[in-house]
């Protein structure tokens, strides 16, 4: 261990799991949701002959992949408030204690780590209200998906029974209302939100590689070994 640091624990086994299970998730999604969207590809069976069932091997991958992120999402929301390890949601609380820690991370991020008065030790509130976003954002896409879906069982029931679309009709229905009234509507709500979350990912990748940089802490290590070295002086800084 590096002189004047001492390691940290960041993340449990179970969420670095579920950290990666969501990234390979969100892949999937994004190539299937665009192929379902506008077919970019085709498969060749015997023959020259255009394989058939690709719209529908894509719409199955999509499916299983939204069963996926609804059971993580249901396991992230128990966390989210009853972890042993730590409890998110106190951490969107906003009060004067987060409003100011949220205020000296985003100060640090835009004076390039000229202004440090962090403990980086554990989550800070801009890191917890940013993915507290990115799970908002993953429960609407999950229901405007869920919404399309069970627009397509026109006949009112299913192979599993009739009680399946009536639950999904229960809990989705009023994404029409909200995104405008239409099918069209929750399905551009839905391809907006890949696109928002997208510009997540993206953002999400660039600050964990500029924290470990500019930080000096080894935090794009978190999500392999859980744990990150911290400066014994910002211990102090609590």
């Amino acid at each position: 261990m590096k002189q004047g640091y001492t390691q940290v624990k960041r993340m449990t086994p179970i969420m670095r799991v579920m950290h990666w299970v969501n990234a390979i998730c969100l892949v999937g999604a994004i190539a299937t949701g665009l192929y379902i969207g506008h077919p970019y590809y085709q498969t060749f069976i015997a023959d020259g002959a255009v394989d058939k069932y690709v719209m529908a091997w894509n719409r199955y991958g999509h499916f299983i992949i939204a069963i996926i992120f609804d059971v993580t999402s249901v396991a992230i929301a128990y966390l989210y408030f009853f972890s042993r390890f730590e409890k998110p949601y106190k951490k969107v609380i906003p009060n004067a204690k987060n409003i100011a820690e949220f205020k000296n991370v985003f100060i640090n991020l835009i004076t390039l780590n000229r202004k440090n008065e962090l403990n980086s030790a554990h989550a800070d509130s801009f890191n917890t209200v940013y993915f507290t976003i990115f799970h908002l954002l993953l429960i609407w896409m999950l229901l405007t998906g869920l919404q399309l879906y069970v627009h397509g069982l026109g006949s009112g029931t299913s192979s599993i029974g009739a009680w399946w679309p009536w639950m999904l009709h229960a809990l989705t229905d009023w994404t029409l209302y909200v995104t405008g009234g239409s099918k069209m509507d929750v399905r551009m709500s839905h391809h907006l939100t890949m696109w928002l979350i997208l510009c997540w990912v993206v953002f999400h990748i660039y600050y964990q590689i500029w924290r470990t940089i500019f930080w000096k802490e080894g935090d794009i290590g978190i999500v392999i070994s859980g744990t990150k070295f911290v400066k014994d002086n910002s211990l102090k800084s609590e």
